[in-house]
């Protein structure tokens, strides 16, 4: 008997609620009892109970990009984990050589794939070489890492530190020294009294950041290209391309984080892609594998690998001493790339972005017709609606809004995320986010329903 049929459903739901401890979920809410997901196929999800839904957030946080059910990656994970499942990371494996040369043809003026297993810990590993570099380099003094309000770069001590999400952070310090936080470029919602060449002035204050610490002491800047957990903020014209002339200006590391935004996401290969800007180091998770194993990637120019290797066969410490244990384990890159084989096959980037552009109008035909919205924003399949009090002072409506639009449409069979413990105001924006091999059909069911959910409100 295989180890799960021996046990009836009804046990299977008392081991979840009173043994799991379920990942931002409120004991209070766990203890009532959580859906008990069994299957899933394309954006379809069942549950324990035979209740159908559709999935419009790839796996409840940004993961899901080649949908539920893909046969093809997990015989690609069977063959490689039969063949060797592991070997650490200070060794070479056929998976791991492949898709970092697959990867690197997608990041022109990248070249160096370095694997460990989720985003948090791709992003300590972007921060360990910056500040790896400060001490070869600049005395260890240039090593001030820079991040944005209202984005967020993982769940780790390191990454809260240089989270721009005040509710995600609350009660976990004292943070990491030296992560310092600049304003956001969120346009909606801009800090000018003239918004004119809003993306120019939202960067000018980062520079304005940068000057204040000392160029001197500013080892990097990592950024979201569009943040995702903090709101779906898109970069106003112009902002990203100044933020990288304003890096390369002061000597300043580029870190763009695409752990949301990577491998198709926003309708192109990465997010950065949009905005011609050339990083020095990328970090990227979630859809990497799709779900299917996990995988993380922090991607770097040759120049920052060079610059963390030994100078002479003396130097024992000048090269990257790190270690990442499930960086090792094949399955991995050999989800990696049968994930980005369907990609490749089935036009899922070009899918993403007709299909991003129909959600886009139909969620603009919503906002027009629900004072509620007070914003529609998003790139590709990475789409938010923030929502409002009053559309004219753009007053936050409070976050049981927000929940009771998410239970409505979970109760419709629609499953879409919300901003959750991330600000204390702010957390009134829905966000949707189907995987990239959504249909016509499905789209037009999404819309539907958040209409149907938008007029009981």
């Amino acid at each position: 008997m295989p180890p799960l049929d021996q046990y009836t459903d009804e046990e299977i739901k008392h081991f979840d609620q009173s043994y799991v401890w379920h990942h931002i979920t409120p004991g209070a809410a766990a203890a009532k009892g959580l859906p008990v997901f069994v299957k899933g196929d394309g954006l379809d999800l069942w549950d324990i109970d035979g209740n159908h839904y559709l999935d419009a957030s790839a796996g409840g946080v940004w993961v899901t990009n080649v949908g539920y059910g893909r046969r093809e990656i997990v015989d690609a994970i069977s063959a490689q984990l039969l063949e060797l499942n592991f070997f650490a990371g200070g060794m070479g494996s056929k998976p791991a050589a492949s898709f970092a040369h697959r990867l690197l043809e997608k990041m022109p003026g990248m070249n160096r794939v370095y694997y460990s297993s989720s985003g948090s810990e791709a992003n300590e590993k972007a921060f360990k070489m910056v500040r790896q570099i400060s001490h070869k380099y600049y005395d260890g003094k240039k090593n001030k890492i820079l991040y944005r309000d209202r984005d967020y770069h993982g769940t780790t001590i390191a990454a809260l530190s240089a989270a721009g999400q005040s509710q995600r952070r609350e009660q976990f310090g004292p943070f990491v020294p030296d992560f310092v936080e600049f304003p956001h470029c969120f346009e909606y919602r801009n800090q000018f009294d003239d918004a004119t060449d809003y993306g120019q002035k939202a960067a000018q204050l980062l520079e304005d950041v940068i000057l204040r610490e000392g160029p001197e002491t500013v080892g990097a800047v990592i950024i979201e290209p569009i943040t995702a957990g903090g709101g779906i903020i898109t970069p106003p014209e112009g902002y990203l391309q100044a933020v990288d002339r304003i890096c390369k200006k002061h000597h300043v590391l580029l870190i763009i984080d695409e752990v949301v935004c990577g491998l198709g996401r926003t309708g192109q290969w990465f997010g950065y892609q949009h905005y011609d800007v050339q990083p020095d180091i990328v970090t990227t998770a979630k859809g990497v594998a799709s779900g299917y194993a996990a995988i993380s990637c922090t991607v770097t120019t040759e120049t920052v690998y060079q610059a963390l290797q030994e100078e002479n066969a003396a130097d024992t410490m000048g090269y990257f001493r790190d270690i990442s244990t499930y960086g090792g384990c094949l399955a991995g890159p050999a989800a990696a790339l049968a994930n980005m084989d369907i990609i490749e096959r089935e036009g899922l980037i070009e899918n993403c972005q007709v299909m991003g552009d129909r959600l886009m109008a139909g969620l603009q035909a919503l906002k027009a017709k629900y004072p509620l919205i007070g914003d529609v924003r998003g790139k590709g399949l990475l789409c938010g609606l923030e929502l409002v009090a009053d559309p004219h002072s753009k007053e936050p409506v409070d976050e049981s809004v927000t929940m009771q639009l998410v239970g409505a449409c979970k109760n419709a069979g629609l499953l879409v995320g919300r901003t959750n413990r991330c600000f204390d105001t702010f957390n009134n924006v829905i966000n949707m986010s189907p995987a990239l091999c959504v249909t016509d059909a499905q789209i037009d069911q999404i819309l539907a329903i958040l209409d149907q959910g938008l007029s009981t409100m």
